[in-house]
């Protein structure tokens, strides 16, 4: 579709990435828990603009490596399929622990989570590995391709983080009663993660 490889892949892969607990999720949590609603609003909307940002400045690097060395372009996509097995390998083994949430000062909700989402070094390694994984070479259509995959990542984030703020509480209520539903969904997304990887990395 439009010059990406296998999109609902790519779809389910950006929902796992956003459901795994991280600097992005406790700014939601921390914004909606301290301005209602509307702070998570502005929280979420400041995570998609800093994810925008990184987004296209790995666009530009990916643009100019499949324009003049497709060899090499090839062995990124090899090591974006890696990453996402390291991950999801990261995810089934690893041992319960609590996560360090983000600290949220009240107001300026948006823009304390572009900075957040700017210096997370996740989400810097996820764009890096993720867009040269999902490119298809031989039916990519540049700026096009690029506009899609940017519109989906906006979109899918946007209709989470959104549904996340709204229904903060409650699901922060389930996790704390169930830690075993918690982790058996953590270990899932790895095991879909480590198989998305292989399916990707597979000619």
């Amino acid at each position: 579709m439009l010059g990406i490889t296998d999109y609902g892949a790519f779809c389910t892969t950006i929902v796992l990435f956003l459901a795994l607990p991280g600097p992005g999720t406790f700014c939601l949590l921390g914004s909606t828990a301290k301005g209602g609603f509307r702070g998570g609003a502005a929280a979420t909307a400041g995570v998609i603009v800093g994810d925008q940002i990184l987004l296209w400045l790995a666009v530009a690097g990916v643009a100019a490596l499949l324009a003049a060395h497709p060899l090499l372009f090839k062995s990124v996509q090899y090591l974006g399929a890696g990453y996402l097995v390291w991950i999801g390998l990261k995810l089934i083994f690893a041992k319960p622990g609590s996560a360090h949430p983000v600290n949220i000062q009240p107001h300026h909700f948006a823009r304390q989570a572009v900075l957040i989402t700017l210096l997370n070094p996740k989400a810097i390694m996820f764009y890096m590995a993720f867009f040269p994984l999902f490119i298809d070479p031989a039916q990519h259509r540049g700026l096009i391709t690029f506009a899609a995959m940017a519109a989906t990542i906006a979109v899918i984030t946007a209709v989470y983080c959104l549904l996340l703020c709204a229904f903060a509480q409650t699901a922060a209520r389930t996790v704390a009663a169930h830690p075993r539903l918690a982790r058996g969904l953590e270990k899932l997304a790895g095991v879909c993660l480590v198989g998305f990887g292989i399916r990707l990395a597979a000619p």
